[in-house]
């Protein structure tokens, strides 16, 4: 993948839309997302097609196995909850493309130049819900505000969607983030998000000087703030798909890289 010229939220949104409109041609695609391409525009498509090409010959599609995982995650724990926020929702059309329960809201929230590139090119698609978007610094807690304005109800159940994203906040700044989260969620409220562990957040990744934060114990971590927590590692049991063959080290295996995705719930 070329340089990442285009410092900031707006190009790595683009290029995770554009790995999705990727996966959606193939014949054996984990999802469709015919919205992708659109979002992503052909520049993205192309500078990403080389780095996609290459993680699928390793065995680990990440971005697509991530993907498939929380929209298994939001479909089955949205059957009897209505109200979905997505933080850092980037260019994410998960509001268009699954079949959401009547009277579903579903609330993304993220920086203005994303959200507001994302309406133009959506204007004129109806969601599959009734959808709200924000934009807003989540570095800052005036979207707790904003998104009381547009109608989330506190007092019940939510799903909190943290996709590629906390490891872009600092330390301080995924404290404050998840102590907001807790105070707006219930009991049999539910938050997925995928961590990497401290020995990704510090290597030698192209993106790897845009991580600041890391997390190598998902459900300690998590239960400060009242999840329940299980986690697991993309290409264990249920989460390869197929397609995610090359394995990670058992997680008792320090000093090496760990990926977690997480699916919490709250419990009281």
């Amino acid at each position: 993948m070329r340089e990442l010229t285009e410092v900031g939220v707006s190009f790595t949104a683009k290029v995770m839309a554009a790995v999705r409109a990727i996966e959606t041609q193939r014949p054996d695609a984990l999802f469709r997302d015919t919205l992708a391409a659109q979002l992503a525009g052909q520049e993205a498509i192309e500078a990403s097609i080389p780095r996609v090409d290459e993680y699928e010959k390793q065995g680990r599609p990440y971005t697509s196995v991530r993907t498939r995982f929380f929209d298994d995650f939001l479909q089955n724990c949205s059957q009897d909850i209505r109200q979905i926020v997505l933080l850092g929702s980037g260019m994410d059309t998960r509001a268009f493309r699954l079949n959401w329960q009547p009277g579903t809201h579903v609330y993304e929230i993220d920086q203005p130049d994303v959200l507001l590139y994302k309406e133009a090119v959506l204007k004129g698609i109806n969601p599959n819900c009734t959808r709200h978007s924000i934009c807003a610094d989540l570095k800052q807690s005036i979207w707790t505000i904003q998104l009381l304005e547009k109608g989330f109800q506190p007092s019940e159940p939510s799903i909190w969607l943290l996709e590629g994203f906390l490891y872009y906040l600092n330390p301080t700044e995924v404290e404050n983030l998840l102590i907001n989260i807790q105070n707006l969620s219930v009991k049999g409220s539910y938050f997925g998000a995928d961590v990497i562990n401290t020995f990704i957040s510090n290597g030698s990744d192209d993106w790897a000087k845009y991580w600041l934060s890391s997390c190598d114990e998902p459900e300690s971590f998590f239960a400060v703030y009242g999840w329940k927590v299980s986690a697991i590692q993309p290409g264990e049991e249920g989460v390869h798909y197929g397609r995610f063959t090359y394995q990670f080290a058992n997680r008792n295996v320090p000093n090496v890289p760990h990926i977690f995705f997480v699916k919490a719930v709250k419990e009281d």
